[in-house]
């Protein structure tokens, strides 16, 4: 029976695969073009009151932005088959040691803020389905949604302005040195970014509980005299977190656009807060390098969360 589940395992990956190729293509191409139509030029940021015609015409010959567009995307398609992403046109490094330098911070900011929102919506999910309609559960539906119904600036904002400038239990801003410190400093950002992707995550684990709780063989393994903590670890969670899975890996790119937009607001120095600088700066290659990795990232989240939800109810793989 495992041998022969085995290939369809293997076929389910590379199917899954394969459509993650032509959807980064779409992505580049998006991409390419459309940081080319913001209002504003790369010659006239970085000529700055300089920026007289004879020199935009010689920095733009010099930049190859006086080309077709086509035969830019074409160049670019050639540098990125190398693994060159191009050099910044600002900043003058190459755009993939910048990538390198502020990938990791971005990926320990959306890594520590699922955690804190699996951490808050499971068992707050759990005692919410459990105590159904009584007191608890109105309690913990109320406050997962003024979470919900705020953005995440503002949340950051008052974050940022009670907990750090006035109580300074937190720093107000960067990175830190070490992993200790690390944690310190990105925990009141963190926090931002899963209290709205917590309150999603507990409604839907909290209704998934509920269904799978009045369901037929839930009833039947309590009449076999099963203890009340097997049936919810091994029938009632199990499958209640099939969709929770499901919608934990569509939120990923939510998380990541939050983190963009968080990283800005408590100055850490992460790819969001270098791709907000680089539209400003209408930096091409970092816009589109950033951005491309990220596509990459959110891809490879989906992927995993399509072998999880496979792994948890193997009927989605056939």
């Amino acid at each position: 029976m495992d041998s022969a589940r085995g290939p369809v395992g293997l076929k389910y990956v590379a199917v899954r695969l394969a459509q993650i190729v032509p959807t980064f293509f779409l992505v580049m191409v998006i991409v390419f073009f459309l940081v080319r139509y913001l209002p504003g030029d790369p010659t006239s940021a970085v000529l700055g009151i300089r920026a007289t015609e004879e020199a935009v015409t010689r920095i733009n010959a010099q930049l190859g932005l006086d080309r077709p567009m086509i035969v830019q995307f074409w160049i670019f398609l050639q540098h990125f088959v190398r693994g060159d992403l191009l050099d910044s046109i600002i900043l003058k490094v190459p755009v993939m040691q910048l990538i390198e330098e502020r990938m990791p911070v971005t990926l320990f900011l959306t890594g520590l803020a699922s955690l804190i929102a699996v951490l808050l919506a499971v068992p707050m999910a759990l005692m919410s389905a459990l105590e159904r309609d009584r007191a608890p559960d109105i309690v913990i539906r109320s406050a997962f949604q003024i979470g919900l119904s705020m953005p995440v600036f503002y949340i950051g904002i008052v974050l940022l302005t009670f907990l750090a400038a006035r109580l300074h239990w937190f720093p107000v801003g960067g990175f830190g040195n070490g992993f200790g410190e690390h944690l310190v400093h990105l925990f009141l950002p963190a926090l931002t970014l899963a209290l709205s992707l917590s309150a999603i995550l507990m409604r839907n684990l909290r209704n998934s509980i509920i269904e799978v709780l009045d369901a037929d063989y839930v009833d039947f393994a309590r009449a076999k005299g099963l203890r009340s903590r097997l049936i919810l670890g091994r029938h009632v969670l199990r499958n209640a977190l099939v969709s929770t899975v499901v919608l934990f890996g569509l939120n990923i790119g939510t998380l990541i656009g939050g983190a963009v937009i968080t990283e800005t607001v408590f100055a850490i120095p992460g790819v969001g807060r270098l791709i907000v600088d680089s539209v400003f700066g209408r930096d091409y290659p970092v816009v589109q390098g950033v951005a491309l990795s990220l596509a990459v990232l959110v891809s490879l989240v989906l992927l995993a969360t399509d072998l999880l939800q496979a792994t948890l109810d193997p009927r989605v793989a056939r």
